[in-house]
């Protein structure tokens, strides 16, 4: 996969992000683009040794502007979501490539209400599991923390004064690891995904089983 060309096509669609410029590269566009969606495929591949993925969904670079502020036509990046497999499989793998900007990584980004109320539930309940894994050295290295869009206070039915409130106050839930163009364009950047990757099943794995499971612990899917 030819990251450098991408890399610089898409610099120079962010210097000429207008209709003509981008229509007068569409053909070396799309080559890029055929070929990026091959790396993803790739990637999808690699992920089924560790996971079971149902399929990838990659955005497309056109911006829709009809009700946006910012009238920029076209994404600087390309990027795609990995969607693990079945109810039992919760979270999703993310990947961007960007110049200058490029993540990987994955998380709940917009819970459904009912999810956002578990979730809170249990941290809640008991915020001790979720907080060792995320002071695992591992994912500290990889990323940081969790990350996510908050409240600025106590959600509804929450008291402000408990001590897992900084976690029960967020929206979002989501961990990402930047990457430099160079690290990008290595011979091991696919390796460093999965590395990337695998670093945040042990989130997954508790998001699932909370997910999937009442406050009594018993399951929520069919048939269990």
């Amino acid at each position: 996969m030819a990251h450098k060309e991408l890399l610089s096509f898409l610099d120079k669609l962010q210097k000429n992000n207008h209709r003509d410029w981008f229509h007068e590269h569409k053909a070396e566009f799309k080559k890029l683009e055929g070929d990026t969606k091959q790396f993803f495929q790739q990637v999808e591949d690699r992920l089924q040794e560790f996971d079971v993925i149902e399929r990838h969904a990659t955005y497309r670079i056109y911006r829709d502007v009809r009700f946006a502020k910012d009238k920029t036509l076209y994404n600087n990046w390309l990027s795609t979501s990995f969607i693990r497999a079945t109810a039992a499989r919760r979270g999703s793998y993310y990947l961007k490539i960007q110049p200058g900007g490029s993540i990987a990584g994955g998380g709940f980004y917009g819970p459904n209400t009912a999810d956002l109320l578990r979730i809170r539930q249990e941290f809640e309940f008991d915020d001790k599991p979720i907080r060792k894994i995320l002071s695992d050295p591992s994912f500290v290295e990889l990323y940081g923390e969790l990350k996510g869009e908050g409240l600025k206070t106590a959600p509804r039915g929450f008291s402000p004064d408990h001590p897992a409130i900084d976690l029960i106050r967020k929206k979002q839930f989501y961990a990402i690891r930047s990457f430099t163009d160079k690290e990008v364009c290595s011979p091991g950047f696919i390796d460093e995904l999965m590395k990337t990757y695998q670093g945040i099943r042990p989130y997954f794995d508790y998001m699932s089983e909370v997910l999937t499971t009442d406050m009594n612990g018993e399951s929520l899917l069919s048939g269990k």
